[in-house]
Protein backbone atom coordinates (compact mmCIF):
# COMPACT_ATOMS: atom_id res chain seq x y z
CA UNK A 1 0.00 0.00 0.00
CA UNK A 2 1.30 3.43 -0.89
CA UNK A 3 1.04 5.38 2.35
CA UNK A 4 -2.74 5.33 2.51
CA UNK A 5 -4.57 4.53 5.72
CA UNK A 6 -6.73 1.42 5.31
CA UNK A 7 -10.31 2.36 4.49
CA UNK A 8 -13.72 0.67 4.65
CA UNK A 9 -15.24 0.44 1.17
CA UNK A 10 -18.59 -0.22 -0.49
CA UNK A 11 -18.71 -1.59 -4.05
CA UNK A 12 -21.74 -1.18 -6.29
CA UNK A 13 -21.21 -3.40 -9.34
CA UNK A 14 -23.66 -5.73 -11.11
CA UNK A 15 -20.99 -7.81 -12.87
CA UNK A 16 -19.86 -10.34 -10.26
CA UNK A 17 -16.43 -11.03 -11.79
CA UNK A 18 -15.64 -7.30 -11.99
CA UNK A 19 -16.78 -6.84 -8.38
CA UNK A 20 -14.53 -9.71 -7.28
CA UNK A 21 -11.59 -8.25 -9.20
CA UNK A 22 -12.18 -4.82 -7.67
CA UNK A 23 -12.40 -6.34 -4.18
CA UNK A 24 -9.09 -8.16 -4.79
CA UNK A 25 -7.43 -4.91 -5.88
CA UNK A 26 -8.80 -3.00 -2.89
CA UNK A 27 -7.71 -5.75 -0.50
CA UNK A 28 -4.22 -5.76 -2.06
CA UNK A 29 -4.08 -2.03 -1.30
CA UNK A 30 -4.93 -2.76 2.34
CA UNK A 31 -8.58 -1.69 2.27
CA UNK A 32 -11.57 -3.68 3.51
CA UNK A 33 -14.71 -4.17 1.43
CA UNK A 34 -17.55 -4.09 3.97
CA UNK A 35 -20.50 -3.82 1.60
CA UNK A 36 -21.39 -4.91 -1.91
CA UNK A 37 -24.51 -4.35 -3.96
CA UNK A 38 -25.46 -5.73 -7.35
CA UNK A 39 -28.74 -3.79 -7.58
CA UNK A 40 -29.59 -0.13 -7.02
CA UNK A 41 -32.20 -0.86 -4.31
CA UNK A 42 -29.56 -2.79 -2.32
CA UNK A 43 -27.05 0.01 -2.92
CA UNK A 44 -29.47 2.71 -1.71
CA UNK A 45 -30.12 0.79 1.49
CA UNK A 46 -26.40 0.27 2.11
CA UNK A 47 -25.58 3.89 1.26
CA UNK A 48 -28.03 5.08 3.91
CA UNK A 49 -26.79 2.82 6.70
CA UNK A 50 -23.30 1.41 6.14
CA UNK A 51 -20.22 2.75 7.94
CA UNK A 52 -17.70 3.29 5.13
CA UNK A 53 -14.90 5.66 4.18
CA UNK A 54 -15.57 5.62 0.42
CA UNK A 55 -17.44 3.83 -2.33
CA UNK A 56 -16.93 2.75 -5.93
CA UNK A 57 -20.18 3.02 -7.91
CA UNK A 58 -20.73 1.45 -11.30
CA UNK A 59 -22.69 4.11 -13.20
CA UNK A 60 -25.00 1.62 -14.90
CA UNK A 61 -26.19 -1.14 -12.57
CA UNK A 62 -28.45 -3.62 -14.37
CA UNK A 63 -29.83 -0.82 -16.53
CA UNK A 64 -30.33 1.69 -13.70
CA UNK A 65 -28.04 4.67 -13.10
CA UNK A 66 -26.38 4.89 -9.68
CA UNK A 67 -26.78 8.67 -9.25
CA UNK A 68 -29.37 8.20 -6.45
CA UNK A 69 -26.74 6.26 -4.48
CA UNK A 70 -24.19 9.02 -5.16
CA UNK A 71 -26.64 11.61 -3.83
CA UNK A 72 -27.09 9.71 -0.54
CA UNK A 73 -23.33 9.30 -0.10
CA UNK A 74 -22.80 12.97 -0.94
CA UNK A 75 -25.31 14.06 1.71
CA UNK A 76 -23.48 11.87 4.23
CA UNK A 77 -20.11 13.39 3.24
CA UNK A 78 -18.77 10.04 2.02
CA UNK A 79 -16.45 10.28 -0.98
CA UNK A 80 -17.06 8.06 -3.99
CA UNK A 81 -15.87 7.41 -7.51
CA UNK A 82 -17.92 6.29 -10.46
CA UNK A 83 -16.84 3.26 -12.47
CA UNK A 84 -17.62 2.87 -16.16
CA UNK A 85 -16.43 1.18 -19.28
CA UNK A 86 -17.40 4.29 -21.25
CA UNK A 87 -15.24 6.94 -19.62
CA UNK A 88 -16.54 10.37 -18.64
CA UNK A 89 -18.94 10.42 -21.61
CA UNK A 90 -21.48 8.47 -19.54
CA UNK A 91 -21.65 11.21 -16.89
CA UNK A 92 -24.65 13.45 -16.35
CA UNK A 93 -24.38 17.15 -15.62
CA UNK A 94 -23.95 17.68 -11.91
CA UNK A 95 -21.76 14.59 -11.60
CA UNK A 96 -18.94 15.41 -14.02
CA UNK A 97 -16.62 16.67 -11.25
CA UNK A 98 -16.47 13.33 -9.43
CA UNK A 99 -13.62 10.88 -10.05
CA UNK A 100 -14.24 8.30 -12.77
CA UNK A 101 -12.57 4.90 -12.71
CA UNK A 102 -12.35 3.11 -16.05
CA UNK A 103 -13.20 -0.56 -16.41
CA UNK A 104 -11.60 -2.99 -16.56
CA UNK A 105 -10.05 -1.96 -13.25
CA UNK A 106 -6.28 -1.46 -13.03
CA UNK A 107 -4.50 -1.17 -9.67
CA UNK A 108 -2.62 2.02 -10.65
CA UNK A 109 -5.86 3.73 -11.73
CA UNK A 110 -7.57 2.60 -8.53
CA UNK A 111 -4.74 3.95 -6.37
CA UNK A 112 -4.81 7.27 -8.23
CA UNK A 113 -8.60 7.53 -7.92
CA UNK A 114 -8.57 6.79 -4.18
CA UNK A 115 -5.86 9.43 -3.66
CA UNK A 116 -7.98 11.89 -5.66
CA UNK A 117 -11.02 11.25 -3.43
CA UNK A 118 -9.04 12.03 -0.28
CA UNK A 119 -7.05 14.99 -1.54
CA UNK A 120 -7.81 18.13 0.52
Amino acid sequence: MTGQTPKRVMIVEDEVLLAMHLEDLLTALGHEVVGQATRIDMAVELAREIDIDFAVLDINVAGTKSFSVADILGKRGIPFAFATGYGAEGMMDGYRDFPVLRKPYAQEDLERTIALMFRG
